[in-house]
């Protein structure tokens, strides 16, 4: 008897792949991700003004300190994340990661000085890859690969919807009440309700040899993590154009993290007005996911991965050149539209050119370049506007953005799917 009908005898629910057979557990994590995208989107409209206003921070490249800090750590957890999951079950690596959220928004609320910031992102970081990292592989298992990549719009328009509400939320209770402690109380709410979904999730490990014996025969022994390593990072030439994508991505993702309340606020924007513009890239981002993602299974990834770069990238430019609202609007729409082309596909395209057992090591290696993106763009951007000022640096990672999409374009292999 195969492993999935033995399972399956025994009465384990929820080994038919497919959205519709796993609705109940699909729902559950796409809540638990909305939590995971609350934790983060607390942080967009007010840490950037608390590092001014209350710490007396000038230096940008200080500012940022704290988004170097997230980005560094989420990086290399995301990739213990992947390993981990495919050998010790993917609900562990979950419950891990929220119990480091817990202690995240009293440190911020009571910080005395800004290490204390720069240290609660350390646990941040470690928050947002495990949670983050295992929901995705574990809609994956959930999805099998026909549904990939709606799976995967769904996640990400799950999360970065609720980094939206949150950056709006923030921003709207330090308007309000004051910088700390009441915007945080939004971590406080997300890292309980996180923890309290995930004691419910059932473990999907199995399901990805359920969909090896569905179609494609036994499992050979999973490579070792340094060949899988290789592989995503230079060797397979299509996972090396994600990977350096992704890492651009998340460079101009960094970058806007902390330059985007420090250039609408210096060009006279109030701090409501501030928390809506942050808001509005996340909102773009997270609502069109839900079509492209699906629209990435019907069309291929290629051409949605380099034209998003090519959006993202001439909407950065066009921002950092104008003061208007309006214009603004304009911009932050398109590059969260930008956005949202890549950020499902790329994992798909990530799952496309990988086996299920080794799936979820490739993905959260994936991931670690993707946000050592933070790092980098913290980095870059930091430097360069203490050195240029805001504005050219916005346009500088927009250019990069925009050469990042030509590296995609003519190096990408589309491995479509086939359908039963």
């Amino acid at each position: 008897m195969s492993q999935a009908a033995a399972l399956g005898a025994r009465g384990r629910p929820g080994l038919e792949l497919g959205l519709r057979p796993n609705l109940g557990q699909f729902s559950l994590l796409l809540v638990i991700n909305a939590f995971v995208g609350a934790m983060v989107g607390m942080e967009r409209s007010v840490l950037p003004v608390l590092a001014q206003r209350e710490f007396g921070i000038a230096s940008r490249a200080a500012i940022l300190s704290f988004v170097v800090a997230f980005g560094l750590v989420k990086a290399l957890t995301n990739v213990v994340a992947g390993s981990v999951a495919d050998r010790w079950g993917r609900r562990r690596v979950l419950l891990t990661g929220w119990l480091a959220a817990l202690p995240v928004p009293f440190m911020i609320m009571f910080a005395p000085d800004w290490g204390w910031v720069v240290a609660a992102n350390v646990l941040l970081g470690i928050n947002q890859g495990l949670c983050w990292s295992t929901a995705v592989v574990m809609k994956m298992d959930l999805a099998g690969p026909r549904q990939r990549g709606l799976a995967i719009g769904l996640n990400e328009s799950s999360g970065y919807l609720a980094v939206s509400l949150a950056a709006l939320a923030s921003g709207y209770l330090a308007a309000r009440y004051g910088l700390r402690p009441q915007p945080f109380w939004i971590g406080v709410v997300a890292a309980l309700g996180g923890l309290a979904c995930s004691a419910f999730v059932r473990e999907t490990r199995e399901l990805s040899a359920a969909e090896l014996e569905r179609g494609r025969g036994p499992a050979a022994p999973p490579p070792r993590f340094g060949t899988i390593f290789r592989r995503v990072s230079w060797s397979d030439g299509s996972l090396r154009a994600v990977s350096q994508a992704g890492l651009v991505n998340n460079l101009n993702d960094g970058a806007s993290w902390g330059l985007f309340p420090l250039f609408f606020i210096s060009n006279g924007a109030s701090l409501v007005q501030t928390a809506a513009l942050v808001a509005l890239y996340p909102a773009v981002w997270g609502l069109a996911q839900l079509g492209t993602g699906l629209l990435s299974d019907r069309l291929g990834r290629r051409w949605l991965m380099a034209g998003g770069m090519g959006l993202q990238g001439l909407a950065l430019v066009a921002l950092a050149r104008t003061h208007v609202l309006a214009a603004w609007v304009c911009c932050l729409v398109a590059y969260g539209l930008g956005t949202a082309l890549v950020y499902p596909t790329f994992l798909a395209a990530v799952a496309d050119h990988s086996e299920s057992p080794w799936r979820a090591t490739a993905i959260g290696i994936y991931r670690g370049w993707r946000d050592l993106g933070y790092a980098v763009g913290a980095c870059l951007a930091g430097a360069a506007a203490d050195r240029l000022g805001v504005p050219p640096s916005i346009a500088l990672v927009g250019a990069l953005t925009i050469l990042s999409g030509v590296a995609v374009a003519t190096t990408y292999e589309d491995h479509r799917v086939s359908r039963p």
